[in-house]
């Protein structure tokens, strides 16, 4: 048994799955940061200095000065501004991924599609189109080989 898990846990496919969460725990947080440090304080500004994590609605009916406030009260708050910025790293991410997986559908090598017998064969004696498999030409009434000669071909 511990083999076989042994064999589970280092199989190609598990390892390569293994750092693609810990490359995308990684990478969410660099997108929280470009989100909450980079995108959302220029919006703030142009929306008169607003701090888009500190938008929130009380929810008791009192009014709160700011969110620590309405905290320290244990108010029930709808944290408005901090789903705002949650959502636009979803849609980052969302964007990213998206990119990246068409792109590798362009790298990766189109498979050629197999090339599959042919349906009918040509019966030697009278030349007209019979299924791949007959034994008996439905036309002619010959017997024929067993190998499945090419459509279309003359002997």
């Amino acid at each position: 048994m511990l083999k076989e898990f042994k064999d589970f846990a280092f199989k190609g496919n598990m390892v390569d799955l293994a750092v693609g969460v810990i490359i995308g725990g990684a990478f969410g947080k660099v997108i929280t940061s470009i989100v909450n440090d980079v995108i959302m304080p220029p919006i703030g500004l142009l929306l008169g200095r607003v701090n888009f994590n500190e938008l929130f609605i009380s929810l008791n009916g009192k009014h709160y000065n700011n969110l620590a406030e309405a905290a320290t009260e244990k108010a029930p708050v709808l944290k408005y501004g901090a789903f705002i910025s949650t959502f636009l790293d979803f849609l980052i991410v969302a964007l990213v991924i998206f990119i990246v997986v068409k792109q590798l559908s362009k790298f990766r090598k189109k498979e050629e599609p197999k090339e599959k017998a042919p349906a009918t064969k040509a019966c030697p004696h009278c030349l007209s189109d019979i299924p791949a498999q007959a034994t008996r030409c439905k036309y002619c009434t010959s017997e024929l080989a067993s190998g499945p000669s090419v459509s279309g071909s003359i002997q």
